[in-house]
């Protein structure tokens, strides 16, 4: 009777310790895979976005600038009412050596006759039935990727893959007004394959399967893509919020039927140019996407699967020595496991069941404690109390990561920033509303964003920006970044119904440029801060330009 007895008590001990370490492991474990996927997901599609956005403004930036310079050879064909074809020809000569991206410049009289051409192509001919002249003649018109049938004859063509370009037209006048000709150029679409390349390859360097598309406004047809989709239309929900909302990401189901992370940006124009409405569409498998996800979650279950076999085990072996105690242990844990909150109680008179008890005891609180503790230690650690913005611990470990990967051409960008007219706002309305206004400022910050980069609060009124560039125009990202912050907080604020306004003075130094020790940059861009407030408050100023100056 005893040996059914010992039986049937470890059958009992060895069920209940696996089924409560699996159910422990496997609880936190789901717990943490969640917020893992959530994490990650949110880091892909955010990543996604912030390189289709990229995309879209380097396509804008290429368009405008092209635009740019016709009208500026457009203006040096017009001086003195000259109209010359062979100054213009000389003119398109010199664009096109300049600029290989424009394949064809012509100058048209007022009929439509070609009377000065790129490389004498059309030379002589009438195009007053194409679109360039017929839309060029009424004022200026930059026209949507096509293909170019009596142009891509007379090109030269080595790969023979059908030639696409981009159309920019617009009237000449003369002093009068009178229209003297139209100007027109077709831009040859290789350039945003370069783009794409440019855009795409640090991504690349981390991640599998991404593929880029270029999505026309009208009709929603790809562009650029793999060659199976151009020409094609794509219909996804995201483009149309994409061009509701400019930028944004979501898990969509193409209709190849797969699901992807995408990324969706819609061209915004840059300056005068106002965008032919693109869509900027970069997907990534999902399954490849959330690759580490899914591995994390096997790495939890075979865990969840080796402690319970563990604590099988242990409960199997100790079973003997287990009575009356183990039915004490063995109640409350049911009673845990119904959801109570309990404490294992410590039991006395068996040492090994003294120990058990107490490392039951500590387990649980282990378990039930363990990720709000290391939630809390981290905000301690590393994120400022008021505005959850990281802080100067932070920020050294950023930096610590940041320094060990640079190399010739990596740039860090220091933005010292400090509130204008804060202390107003802490004087007269009271330092709560100061601390909400900070909480504000900070969400703005945080909103603006950078691919690469880190945004901390140092204190008071004071916060620090760094950015990372790798390129040749550090200078130029900073400046706009820069001018996005002045733009954003120069808002007014809403709290506690006040209209309250505040402006933000800048200060900028670069590493290694101006400094290869990180403590003097930011002591640099500090002094460079105290610059832009003397100028006159509510600008940015570079530590260089200050020694420029002196």
């Amino acid at each position: 009777m005893e040996e059914v007895m010992s039986f049937k008590i470890r059958t009992v001990l060895t069920v209940i310790f696996a089924v409560l370490s699996l159910l422990v492991t496997l609880t936190i474990g789901s717990i943490f895979s969640q917020k893992s996927f959530v994490a990650v997901e949110t880091e892909i599609g955010h990543s996604l976005t912030g390189t289709a956005s990229q995309a879209s403004d380097k396509l804008d930036r290429f368009m405008s600038a092209r635009a740019g310079e016709l009208d500026l050879l457009g203006q040096m064909a017009s001086l003195e009412d000259g109209f010359q074809p062979d100054e213009i020809q000389m003119l398109l000569d010199q664009l096109q050596d300049s600029f290989p991206s424009f394949s064809w410049v012509g100058f048209m009289d007022p009929k439509g006759k070609v009377l000065a051409a790129t490389d004498g192509i059309l030379l002589g001919e009438n195009l007053s039935e194409r679109p360039v002249y017929q839309e060029g003649i009424k004022g200026k018109f930059i026209g949507d990727v096509h293909n170019a049938v009596l142009l891509a004859k007379l090109l030269p063509n080595p790969t023979g893959e059908p030639l696409q370009f981009v159309d920019i037209s617009f009237p000449l006048k003369d002093s009068k007004g009178m229209i003297q000709g139209v100007l027109a150029a077709h831009l040859s679409w290789e350039w945003a394959k370069e783009v794409e390349e440019s855009v795409l390859a640090p991504l690349k360097r981390e991640e599998k399967d991404i593929e880029f598309f270029i999505v026309s406004k009208k009709e929603h047809t790809v562009l650029l893509g793999p060659k199976e989709w151009i020409g094609k239309p794509l219909v996804l929900p995201g483009i149309v919020e994409a061009q509701r909302n400019k930028s944004s990401w979501s898990i969509e189901k193409w209709p190849d039927g797969n699901e992807y992370v995408t990324g969706f940006a819609y061209s915004q124009g840059h300056l005068d140019y106002p965008g032919l409405g693109w869509t900027v569409v970069i997907r990534q498998v999902k399954s490849t996407a959330f690759a580490s996800v899914f591995d994390l979650m096997w790495f939890n279950v075979w865990a969840g699967l080796a402690v319970t076999v563990l604590f099988a085990l242990i409960g199997w072996f100790v079973s003997r020595l287990i009575s009356a105690p183990l039915v004490r242990l063995t109640r409350v844990a049911n009673r845990l496991r119904a959801g109570e909150e309990l404490e294992i109680p410590a039991i006395k008179g068996i040492k090994e069941i003294e120990v058990l008890s107490r490392s039951l005891r500590d387990m649980l609180t282990s378990l039930m404690n363990k990720n709000s503790e290391l939630v809390v230690m981290q905000n301690l650690a590393h994120f400022d109390q008021l505005t959850r913005l990281p802080n100067r611990t932070a920020l050294e470990v950023y930096l610590e990561e940041s320094l060990e990967t640079e190399s010739e051409n990596h740039t860090l960008t220091f933005l010292y920033l400090d509130l204008d007219g804060f202390k107003r706002v802490n004087d007269t309305l009271g330092h709560q509303t100061g601390d909400v206004l900070l909480q504000k400022v900070a969400q703005r910050l945080s909103a603006l964003g950078q691919v690469k980069g880190i945004t901390v609060r140092l204190g008071g009124d004071e916060f620090l920006i760094v950015l990372q560039s790798v390129g040749n125009h550090p200078r130029e990202e900073a400046m706009a970044y820069a001018e996005a912050i002045i733009q954003s907080l120069n808002k007014p604020f809403i709290i506690e119904y006040e209209r309250i306004r505040i402006g933000c003075s800048i200060g900028g130094a670069e590493y290694p440029t101006n400094s290869d020790n990180p403590s003097e940059i930011i002591r640099m861009a500090d002094e460079a801060l105290y610059e832009s407030k003397r100028a006159g408050k509510n600008r940015m100023t570079f530590y260089s330009e200050l020694k420029q100056d002196r």
